[in-house]
């Protein structure tokens, strides 16, 4: 495997896959090894999740439980700190605060859109990152690729998690996945997942609407519904163990591969 493509929808909700209409997800779900019933951590926030998804642990051992980042007292690698001593990676995105995810030095490339352009709606800000990804796939020669867009989320705060505008947002999102996976060479292992849903105009709840996930794994044959107990915390051993490094030892998720 030479390539991980990591595709985080913010606050994309499983149930709003089948509602956006976009023809490309039940494709992408049949071809696919997949859960609609994973979940994220609590708090289910932009930032704690983000963190669990690329530490592999709680935000009780990260110690990001807001969306402000505050230097780790115990850190513990990530994703790209596990892989950057042998591999290139990258990252492509549109809500600043996801700059701490990464330590720089395990960065061979990074880009940032800002959500909040006056002239611009949160899915053509979207558009952007997904252009931008497109363009890094075919030149940089990257084994992992974090591709973010925040438009579902940013629409979800503003107009309300499954309404007419959040829809059209996810369908959007659909429309950029299906360019993204279809730009990948064949043996890329695409991941396509969510950090957290949402309810009315807000999330960071226990409720379902908010702990609630998808995760879809396109790539190596992979087809199936993914078993029981999948966790936000299990990307990070997939992604590494595809990719033939090793783990954290203190990470907590288990490869879904």
């Amino acid at each position: 495997m030479s390539l991980v493509h990591l595709i985080l929808i913010d606050g994309m909700r499983p149930d709003s896959l089948a509602a956006c209409g976009n023809p490309y997800v039940q494709d992408l779900l049949e071809n696919s090894l997949y859960s609609l019933e994973a979940k994220t951590v609590m708090p289910s926030q932009t930032l704690p999740c983000h963190m669990s998804l690329f530490h592999s642990v709680d935000p009780s051992r990260h110690g990001i439980t807001t969306n402000v980042y505050t230097p780790q007292v115990r850190p513990i690698n990530g994703i790209c700190e596990q892989l950057c001593a042998t591999m290139k990676c990258g990252m492509i995105y549109n809500w600043g605060q996801l700059r701490d995810l990464t330590q720089p030095a395990s960065l061979v490339y990074s880009q940032y859109y800002s959500i909040k352009q006056p002239d611009l709606a949160p899915a053509d800000c979207d558009n952007l990152v997904a252009e931008a990804s497109v363009k890094a796939l075919k030149e940089m020669n990257l084994n992992f690729l974090f591709t973010y867009m925040g438009g579902t989320d940013a629409v979800g705060h503003s107009s309300g998690w499954m309404g007419t505008a959040y829809l059209s947002t996810v369908n959007n999102a659909f429309n950029n996945i299906k360019k993204l996976i279809e730009c990948c060479p064949n043996d890329c292992l695409s991941i396509v997942i969510a950090d957290h849903g949402g309810h009315e105009r807000t999330h960071g709840t226990y409720l379902e609407e908010d702990m609630t996930i998808p995760v879809i794994l396109h790539g190596m044959g992979l087809r199936g519904i993914l078993k029981s107990g999948v966790t936000i915390k299990d990307i990070a051993p997939t992604i590494v163990k595809v990719l033939g490094a090793q783990c954290d030892p203190e990470w907590e998720g288990t490869s879904l591969v």
